[in-house]
């Protein structure tokens, strides 16, 4: 159920595995999705993200667990149950656009529809209807083959959208735009989303895009959710060393230190009261990029570090060194350069944003 007004979640992900063969690809994922939601499905390569929305969509059946939509059940890998795809109230976008290329842009989502025995009427009307949505009533009459990546996104997304599914689910469906593409397309599928009032669930590998479009997150890593929630609430309080550093742009340092005299140090400094640790002897501390400043700030620790590159971003640069073997990110007001291999000092601003154990999980 929804806590928040009683309703059931629009989507319950219960206790889900998917093994092949020896290989566990999603390993007891356990999330809700209120209704109207956002949720994005974010992680590196391999970490089972698609897997799971296929799950979702129909397409790959849970070795364990249960899926269900509206508080129905559409799959149960204990007892076998696998509801139709066709019949999931879901609508699914490919990362391919899969568009049927001897049909026009019309005849690609009007052909749901007739599937779904719509009137003819009722057909032209819905099909006017997300053209206009889409922005894409000029392209009516043409063929894909006509129209450029971007417009075949819109018509997939158009087709996706047209039978009014209650949840829609996208398969890193603007990994083959381009970047400014790419950031427009965000907007839109925003827009379609408060538009439609389905329920979505979005999987990538951009974080950005992640921390963007969601009003919820799942970060996955080896097939678990690492953590699950709001994206600020993630970017504020990870809870292990996979969601810190993979969440956030600029990324996030962790600084191995030990425990010496009463404090935790690295390279000589003081960082932190040993008592942050608890029983551990070494620790990992997070420090955002902003937290560490380039140049000697008096009253400040600091470090000596190797350079290594910088970035311009937004009026500042973000800079990468190296000091004893530990790669830091550190930030400087207006444009800074150095050459490779040059000396330069980093200053930690207070104390670090949270203490993790050498394992990954948090422990303040």
């Amino acid at each position: 159920m929804n806590p928040a007004n009683g309703n059931p979640a629009a989507i319950a992900i219960r206790n889900v595995s998917k093994r092949f063969g020896s290989f566990t690809a999603v390993d007891n994922v356990d999330i809700s999705v209120p209704q109207g939601a956002f949720l994005v499905l974010v992680g590196p390569s391999g970490c089972g993200k698609s897997t799971l929305l296929r799950m979702l969509a129909g397409l790959e059946t849970p070795s364990e667990g249960e899926m269900a939509f509206m508080g129905r059940t559409v799959s149960d890998g204990t007892r076998g149950l696998v509801a139709d795809a066709g019949g999931r109230d879901a609508g699914l976008v490919f990362q391919s656009y899969a568009l049927w290329p001897h049909m026009t842009v019309a005849g690609n989502i009007e052909w749901p529809l007739r599937v779904a025995k719509w009137s003819k009427a009722d057909r032209a009307a819905r099909v006017d209807e997300v053209l206009g949505l889409l922005g894409i009533s000029a392209l009516k009459e043409r063929y894909p083959a006509e129209i450029s990546g971007g417009q075949q996104q819109r018509v997939a997304i158009a087709r996706t959208i047209g039978p009014k599914p209650s949840i829609l689910l996208f398969d890193e469906p603007l990994s083959n735009l381009d970047a400014k593409l790419r950031i427009e397309m965000r907007s839109e599928l925003m827009r379609i989303h408060r538009a439609t009032g389905a329920t979505s669930v979005y999987v990538t590998h951009d974080q950005v895009e992640a921390m963007t479009m969601a009003s919820h997150v799942a970060v996955l890593n080896n097939g678990k959710v690492d953590q699950f929630g709001a994206p600020l609430e993630l970017l504020e309080n990870p809870r292990t060393t996979f969601v810190a550093t993979f969440l956030g742009t600029p990324p996030a340092n962790l600084i191995s230190v030990t425990k010496q005299d009463g404090g935790l140090v690295y390279d000589g400094l003081r960082l932190a009261d040993a008592q942050r640790a608890k029983a551990h002897d070494g620790v990992q501390l997070l420090y955002r990029a902003h937290d560490i400043k380039v140049g000697d700030i008096e009253g400040q620790l600091a470090i000596t570090a190797r350079f290594e590159e910088a970035a311009p971003i937004a009026g500042r640069t973000m800079v990468t060194a190296f000091s004893n073997g530990q790669r830091l990110t550190a930030m400087a007001d207006g444009y800074f350069s150095a050459a490779i291999g040059d000396q330069i000092r980093l200053s930690f601003l207070g104390e670090p944003s949270a203490v993790f154990a050498m394992t990954g999980e948090r422990i303040d």
